[in-house]
């Protein structure tokens, strides 16, 4: 039984194609969530070619997190407005060149910009495939079908990444990790123009400048601050000032998206219980998950003396455990029982997975006390993150599908920024403070970077117990279809209201 009828003869036509859509849209997806990670190993070889200095070399990451999460809700409102093919196709186009520019870069400077618009098309690309996910799935089992490809793929995506960029890396340059983005986009392309019916957009209100003005500067000033503090300290008067500004820049985005006539970000996508607690769900797996990808990496490299091939090699099971697992919550458990069960369990999983993660020693076996782990996290993962996807767009209006995306998105950005920052940190201290009072040897350093990498994993393990309870807590009871058919109801009164306001806004246009 369909959660909705689609709403216009657009998305008919995509549903006809729409495995082959799927297809297109997990190719750009694949693409950005590799971004993240696939750069990162070929950042010490970029440094001597390029030869800037390792205070520089974080701001190719930065640069792209900071363009990328302050302007995905502006992304996902353009969606709505231009049509979700037209974003698709710009973001494709422009991340494309982006990373041909990167490739190709003679110094620093050209680097960072390119990693900057790399970002910022990426803003538009990432809630666009989410958006058209939404509105062309609209049958509970393919939808639980399509949202668990997406869901695999957004949840292993950093691993592969780190694989890829090995492989890369050592066999043929730094430079490929950003040309490879061309194939991908290429591909999606030529999948996009062949399958996907070009909309005209579902939402045509006025542009809502304060809010745009308001969220940009808050998400910027709060991914700056996390990301300062990473390279200094949480005290440094830079850290509190960003991290402050953009507390008060979105508590007054809030405030004006409440009262505004047509705000950037309807309140009633985010404030739904199902929608709200999936974002949250998202958040925390974010800011946990960084204590597997950077500190396994870290542990796997420098204490067990992996090549960047080998580790990437490393993390496959975890990926084929979510991928698999993904399959199965998406497909069978959230249709019949819904997020409630099934979300705070995987949290749960993946928090005793990290758990005993922390118990690694300076000579452990990765086939006894790694690879286990690493399947039971990915089971975890794909419990919880993959039905998040789902969840967290359910029952969003066609005129909301972008920016109710674009929300979801930011909350996974925010979340790695949070986890890339606070993480280090934490161990940073832990392996100062087991350094204190001892001889600087290089075994007890060697120990001391251990005991970092294992306080990184506890911590992480009780940020996923955190999001476990608050998912328990906000996630309601209930199969997919029933909590569907309640935020479609909602959705359509207050899809009612904002078609009159627009109305009514145009025949004042009009009479003027």
């Amino acid at each position: 039984m369909p959660l909705e009828d689609p709403p216009v003869r657009d998305q008919d036509s995509n549903y006809a194609r729409r495995w082959r859509i799927l297809g297109v849209l997990g190719i750009a997806q694949l693409m950005v969530i590799l971004d993240g990670t696939i750069v990162n190993i070929a950042l010490p070889t970029a440094q001597r070619d390029l030869n800037f200095s390792v205070a520089d070399r974080q701001w190719i990451v930065t640069a792209y997190s900071l363009a990328f999460g302050s302007l995905l809700l502006l992304g996902g409102r353009i969606g709505d407005v231009v049509g979700r093919k037209r974003a698709l196709t710009i973001g494709l186009i422009g991340f494309a060149v982006a990373s041909a520019i990167g490739g190709s870069s003679l110094n620093f400077p050209m680097l960072v910009i390119a990693r900057t618009v790399q970002g910022a098309f990426g803003a538009l690309l990432a809630p666009s495939v989410l958006a058209l996910l939404t509105t062309t799935f609209t049958d509970v089992q393919e939808r639980g079908r399509a949202f668990a490809i997406y869901g695999a793929i957004a949840g292993a995506g950093g691993a592969l990444g780190l694989l890829l960029g090995g492989i890369l890396t050592s066999y043929a340059s730094w430079r490929w990790t950003l040309f490879v983005n061309l194939i991908f986009a290429t591909a999606a392309l030529i999948g996009s123009f062949l399958w996907l019916k070009t909309d005209t957009g579902a939402d045509h209100d006025p542009f809502d400048l304060p809010g745009l003005v308001l969220v940009a500067g808050g998400l910027f000033s709060l991914v700056f601050g996390f990301s300062h503090a990473e390279t200094t300290r949480w005290s440094d008067p830079a850290t509190i000032g960003f991290l402050a500004g953009g507390v008060c820049l979105l508590s007054a985005f809030v405030a004006v998206e409440a009262r505004v006539r047509f705000p950037l970000l309807p309140l009633r996508v985010v404030l739904n219980r199902t929608r709200g607690g999936s974002l949250l769900v998202m958040l925390f797996a974010s800011v946990g998950l960084f204590g597997v990808f950077l500190f396994l990496t870290y542990y796997l490299q420098e204490t067990l003396g992996f090549s960047a091939v080998k580790t990437g090699l490393a993390f496959l099971p975890m990926v084929v455990a979510l991928a698999a697992t993904a399959q199965v919550s998406n497909r069978i458990l959230l249709p019949r029982f819904g997020p409630k069960p099934i979300v705070p369990l995987g949290m749960l999983v993946a928090a005793t997975a990290l758990f005993a993660l922390h118990f690694l020693k300076l000579h452990s076996f990765y086939l006894s006390d790694v690879f286990p782990y690493l399947v039971v996290l990915g089971v975890g993962l794909g419990l919880c993150v993959s039905p998040s996807f789902s969840a967290g767009t359910l029952g969003l209006a066609p005129q909301d599908a972008g920016v109710g995306s674009a929300a979801l998105n930011t909350a996974q950005q925010v979340g790695g920024s949070i986890g890339t920052a606070l993480l280090n940190t934490l161990a940073a201290s832990a392996g100062a403070s087991y350094l204190a009072g001892r001889l600087a040897t290089p075994a007890v350093v060697e120990q001391a970077q251990l005991h970092s990498y294992t306080t990184a994993f506890q911590w992480s393990c009780l940020i996923f117990v955190i999001g476990a309870i608050i998912a328990a807590c906000l996630l309601r009871s209930g199969s997919l279809t029933e909590l569907a058919s309640e935020t479609q109801t909602h959705q359509d009164s207050a899809g009612s209201e904002a078609t009159s306001r627009t109305r009514l806004h145009r025949v004042r246009v009009g009479c003027r």
